[in-house]
């Protein structure tokens, strides 16, 4: 990111950082929570005002990892869904990637308390008392990223998306690396849709790839909210993506994701073989870093396009390289979700998206309506999608 920003890395003395990052940190209105696991706790320190630091500890006896596996599994993310298998690897909807290890999910022993609920207790809970306003940023440490914070529920058995709107951030750097960046930076139009990339010919570990009529019915719907031509089938090939996605305002790409990085798999290049190889239809985190993005927001609707290797600064896949290429903000998914749900969520956040509104009002306009309607009310359904980075406004007029 401060390469792609022209901004120097700082080698001052750690207090000179920390009174640097604190003075960016005025620009954000919304309370500021970093929290990382140690030995049998969890350490939270909350910015408010920009200037006031808390710092507050909550011993556990479990890890984060364990707890969101068990969340996870309780909300049903792994049980067979109306939608279509978006991962590349068909037995990917059972383990949760944890620092390259597969790990399999756990069930909650008998008696143990709901597990959305316990995982607010311990991640929420030690400092809701200090989160005023409607906003919230979470710079969640290592597995806390997988942490499916909108769905989490309080004492009062409210959704947390209820009273807050949620955005991620890899890093207290990465704020500040946004809040230094000139708003001139990223462009101010178009878009490019990505949805159904022809995949007949591709084989990954020697299994042919379904095709996902689902997801270009989704870009189409999207195409005719923002009066624009989606990529699909043969047009969607890795060349014609990575050619456009430099000089657009909005990316969203529905597509098969790779379940350890969340790499995305796009139609071969023309003139490919009969078996193209990966490098021809594989968009990798390389390939990203290497496009030097201009947008403001990127959508992977895509099964894992949050998750990735878990390291110290959170989740590193595909959606912190779109983050390090230069997009200001980015859209990823935790798990897969219904196909159908998929569509109305993404309907309802594009149409608040169209009006102005930002994109994490849009996010939470979207989960609201999801929540309040018959037939998508499960948490499965609505609390998948992340925002990660800057809270971003789109002008389709523009």
């Amino acid at each position: 990111m401060e390469s792609q920003y022209g901004i120097k890395s700082s080698r001052s003395s750690s207090k000179k950082q920390m009174k640097r990052t604190s003075n960016i940190l005025k620009q954000i209105s919304s309370p500021t929570l970093f929290l990382a696991e140690a030995l049998e706790s969890v350490n939270f320190w909350v910015l408010l005002d920009g200037q006031r630091w808390h710092f507050a500890r909550k011993e556990i006896n479990f890890t984060l990892g364990c707890l969101t596996l068990e969340t996870y599994k309780e909300i049903g993310v792994y049980r067979s869904a109306m939608c279509e298998n978006r991962s590349m690897d068909e037995s990917a909807d059972e383990t949760i990637s944890q620092g390259g290890m597969d790990v399999r999910p756990v069930t909650p022993s008998q008696g143990e308390a709901n597990a959305l609920k316990t995982l607010y207790d311990v991640v929420i809970s030690p400092v809701s008392h200090l989160i005023k306003g409607d906003g919230l940023v979470i710079v969640p440490d290592g597995p806390a990223f997988l942490i499916p914070y909108a769905a989490l529920v309080d004492q009062n058995s409210r959704y947390l998306s209820e009273t807050l709107r949620i955005r991620l951030a890899p890093s207290l750097t990465s704020l500040r690396l946004l809040a230094e960046c000139s708003s001139e930076r990223h462009s101010t139009s178009g878009a490019l849709l990505v949805g159904n990339p022809w995949v007949e010919t591709v084989r990954v570990k020697g299994k042919k790839i379904k095709q996902l009529p689902g997801a270009e019915d989704e870009v189409k719907m999207i195409g005719q909210i923002l009066h624009i031509e989606p990529l699909t089938g043969k047009n969607a090939s890795k060349d014609e993506v990575l050619s456009r996605l430099n000089s657009v305002s909005l990316v969203h790409i529905a597509a098969h994701g790779r379940a350890e990085t969340g790499e995305i798999l796009l139609s071969p290049n023309l003139g490919s073989c009969q078996r193209p190889k990966e490098k021809d239809f594989l968009l990798t985190m390389a390939d990203v870093l290497n496009a030097k993005l201009n947008a403001k927001l990127v959508v992977l609707s895509c099964c894992h396009s949050g998750r990735g290797k878990i390291q110290a600064e959170g989740v590193v896949g595909i959606a912190r390289a779109f983050l390090g290429a230069g997009a200001r903000s980015v859209i990823a998914s935790l798990w897969a979700i219904n196909d159908a749900a998929t569509l109305e969520f993404m309907r309802h956040f594009y149409e608040s998206l169209m009006t102005g509104q930002s994109a994490s009002n849009s996010l939470h306009q979207a989960m609201k309506w999801m929540r309040e309607s018959e037939k998508f009310c499960a948490v499965k359904d609505w609390a998948s999608f992340v925002l990660i980075g800057d809270d971003v406004s789109l002008n389709f007029d523009e």
